[in-house]
């Protein structure tokens, strides 16, 4: 199954863009993920066991290297809006 997840990171210190652009990085560096990144969150889209493990991993790694940090996710299960597939 097809999972589609918008994620925005919120490091809650002073020096918040190095720790959101390094999460970004080390998703886009995983070539079994799509993303596509705005302004405001960056949206991945993989294969479901894939894309979750990989979040649960990198969401980890953040608060170990970051400290208080919120993340904002929305989750679509199919590969584009309607699909459920």
């Amino acid at each position: 199954m097809k999972l589609v997840v918008d994620i925005s990171l919120y490091p809650l210190n002073e020096k918040y863009i190095a720790p959101i652009q390094a999460f970004i990085d080390r998703l886009n560096d995983d070539s079994q993920l799509d993303t596509s990144t705005s302004a405001a969150s960056t949206i991945i889209s993989g294969e479901y066991e894939h894309v979750m493990l990989v979040l649960g991993r990198e969401m980890k790694r953040t608060y170990s290297e970051t400290g208080q940090a919120v993340f904002v996710c929305k989750f679509l299960n199919g590969d584009k809006m309607g699909s459920g597939r």
